[in-house]
């Protein structure tokens, strides 16, 4: 078995799974392996111990679409209009971009590559550093969490949904056991009203108290609070019982996306079309009624007005890496199951370029919708302060749009059924991705579990522990689980990805890995990324981070002790899979020293590379001849070799 030519790389298999070079000769034994033979040949590090046959997407398209429908998602829609909000407007956008571009494009790049190149989930990629294995493990655990709750939004979304369909609006008039400070959100300008609360306001100045204190609410927010999630004033009693209607929004949410990945990337490759092009349709729909409002103009001005002031204030800088962390869904694993599942050879530089610029577009356009819409809800109130309408995070979704649709004269029902209806399926093609990064860490680990089986296993767990979000006091555990069991953990072990790959793997094999697959030089761009500007940059992130910590809250209330113990053993758990399978693999390594042992544990294992036999041994010629002539050359040396070359 030999392979010739050095103009060519016969690595480079197309999309449609046929090289592009025809210079492998093949063994004449090839194809026709005993399982003897295949022992052996493990044994000897040929082969991986899990070379058994792994699906691939339908084609190139299908993971581009998946990518997108995984990437824009909610925190395109709810989050990033207030993140930059918040933190200067219209200024925002030029930390956001110079972070996209040393942190998030860069991250994106590299996690396609690793799982492309080796064909492994975000566990077994780790097989590049057998001793940080537990950095994916954590990444696994990390997005179990977050899928449990995301799903769990879902749910309320489909009650949203289920509700648009009646006339009138539920949310768009005050309810009898409500209280009496409610104002109708049909109504047009309620600075304007005399509301029903004046008796109650004189009974309570005759009982001494600040009339101060009575502040109108909208219909849509109390709906929200009283009637879909039955909110608690704080959950030092414990958190209650689940909505039943709730539950069966939960129960709907898991089953599509049981339904969907059943079967694979075979099934998520179709329904990626309809999950990434459809958001972009009915977006299009609501900017373009957005625009037609009356006082929407001044709500995009107030979105895009910069306030330069913020521009050096590190608040903003920190604001924008966490925006750019989440919204692309670097660190958590996703990307590098996805694309685990190409074509060895697939232009995954051109996919992570697509997906990082359109992700950042939608950001804006979903960003001008909103503000449009709440610049038309300030008009029909009578207020120039549009920041005095807007609810942020689940408030946005839940409280403000549904109020600003309340107000529209002709058919409301069809933009809130389309808004809605949008959120759900932004919500599931994340959700679709997050589920599969699990599954697939477990087929890998466990390749005789069917997929359908472990997709139904982690869909009942999940919706079984989903219950605890859609009780009265859901949204403070939905808060806790999200900063304690994603936030902290994602940023700790994405800092250890970003150091495993580019420090101890290497930025210099990285490169060369990426010639061999792609046959494509690496630019200085992404060296200096990967070698310096980002896992420093990110390492700052997590100093400043813990350096400015606070008491988490949530309504301006700080979460009582014992919450507070919940979620840093949440944290504990996901951070201490690092040095606990640290410890497993140096235990495990052969070696006759521990020192051997330790060394062994970080270096990547025999059969890493390559699935296909006769890539990897060509692979590992290839390697030896590049690493080795520069090997043992000093400290300094070996720096200048692992960024530039």
């Amino acid at each position: 078995m030999e392979s010739v030519q050095q103009n060519h790389n016969p690595a480079f298999i197309g999309d449609d799974g046929r090289s592009t070079a025809s210079t492998v000769v093949m063994s004449p034994n090839h194809g026709s392996r005993s399982p003897a033979t295949d022992d052996a040949d493990r044994e000897a590090g040929k082969l991986s111990p899990e070379r058994t046959e792994r699906a691939t997407w339908g084609n190139g398209i299908e993971f581009l679409m998946s990518c997108i429908a995984m990437s824009v998602g909610l925190g395109n829609v709810w989050r990033f209009p207030f993140t930059a909000l918040d933190n200067g407007g219209g200024a925002f956008l030029i930390p956001y971009l110079v972070v996209l571009f040393v942190i998030g494009k860069p991250i994106y790049y590299l996690e396609m590559v690793i799982g492309q190149f080796s064909s492994r989930g975000s566990v077994k990629v780790f097989d590049l550093c057998p001793a940080m294995k537990g950095v994916g493990i954590g990444q696994v655990i990390s997005i179990s969490l977050v899928t449990t709750y995301y799903v769990a939004i879902m749910g309320i979304t489909l009650r949203y949904l289920y509700d648009s369909f009646r006339a009138p609006l539920p949310w768009s008039e005050c309810q009898p056991d409500w209280q009496p400070y409610c104002v109708a959100s049909s109504l047009g300008n309620t600075s304007k009203l005399v509301s029903p609360m004046t008796m109650d306001q004189q009974h309570l100045r005759e009982m001494g108290q600040n009339e101060k204190q009575q502040q109108p609410v909208s219909s849509a927010e109390l709906y929200f609070l009283k009637e879909v999630l039955h909110e608690k004033d704080n959950i030092n009693d414990g958190i209650g019982l689940p909505n039943w209607e709730l539950v069966i929004g939960l129960f709907v949410s898991w089953l599509c996306v049981f339904l969907i990945i059943r079967q694979g990337v075979k099934s998520s490759g179709k329904a990626s079309y309809f999950l990434a092009l459809f958001p972009y349709v009915i977006m299009g729909v609501l900017l373009v009624r957005a625009v037609t409002l009356p006082g929407s103009l001044d709500g995009i001005y107030y979105f895009i007005k910069p306030n330069w002031s913020k521009i050096l204030d590190p608040k903003v800088w920190y604001a924008a890496v966490t925006q750019c962390f989440y919204s692309l869904s670097v660190c958590f694993g996703n990307i590098i199951m996805y694309s685990s599942f190409n074509k060895f050879g697939h232009n995954v530089h051109r996919d992570a370029t697509i997906v990082t610029a359109l992700d950042t577009a939608t950001s804006l356009l979903a960003g001008f919708t909103i503000f449009g819409i709440l610049g038309h809800l300030a008009h029909e109130i009578g207020t120039d302060d549009i920041g005095s309408v807007v609810k942020g995070g689940a408030g946005l979704a839940f409280i403000s749009y549904p109020d600003a649709i309340a107000k529209f004269k002709n058919l409301p029902q069809i933009f809130s059924v389309l808004f809605f209806l949008m959120l759900f399926v932004l919500g599931i093609g994340s959700n679709i991705a997050m589920t599969s990064c699990s599954v697939t860490a477990i087929r890998d680990r466990f390749p005789n579990f069917k997929q359908w089986q472990c997709a139904l296993f982690i869909a009942v767990i999940s919706f079984c522990i989903g219950l605890m979000y859609i009780t009265p006091g859901g949204q403070y555990m939905l808060t806790l689980v999200d900063f304690f069991g994603a936030s902290m953990i994602a940023l700790v072990l994405g800092i250890a990805e970003l150091y495993t790959v580019g420090w101890i793997y290497g930025t210099d094999r990285l490169c060369k890995d990426i010639e061999f697959m792609l046959n494509r030089k690496v630019g200085l761009y992404w060296r200096l990324c990967w070698g310096i500007f980002t896992p420093l940059i990110m390492t700052i992130i997590l100093i400043y981070f813990y350096a400015t910590y606070e008491p988490l809250t949530y309504n301006d209330q700080i979460f009582p002790s014992w919450a507070s113990g919940i979620g840093w053993t949440i944290t504990a758990f996901g951070i201490l899979q690092l040095p606990i399978w640290m410890v497993v693999a140096i235990i495990r390594e052969p070696g006759k020293t521990w020192l051997d042992k330790i060394r062994g544990a970080f270096t990547p294992k025999k059969h890493w590379g390559p699935t296909d036999p006769l890539l990897l041994e060509q692979y590992h010629k290839e390697i030896e001849h590049e690493l080795k002539p520069k090997r043992g050359k000093g400290f300094w040396p070996a720096i200048k070799q692992n960024i530039f070359g």
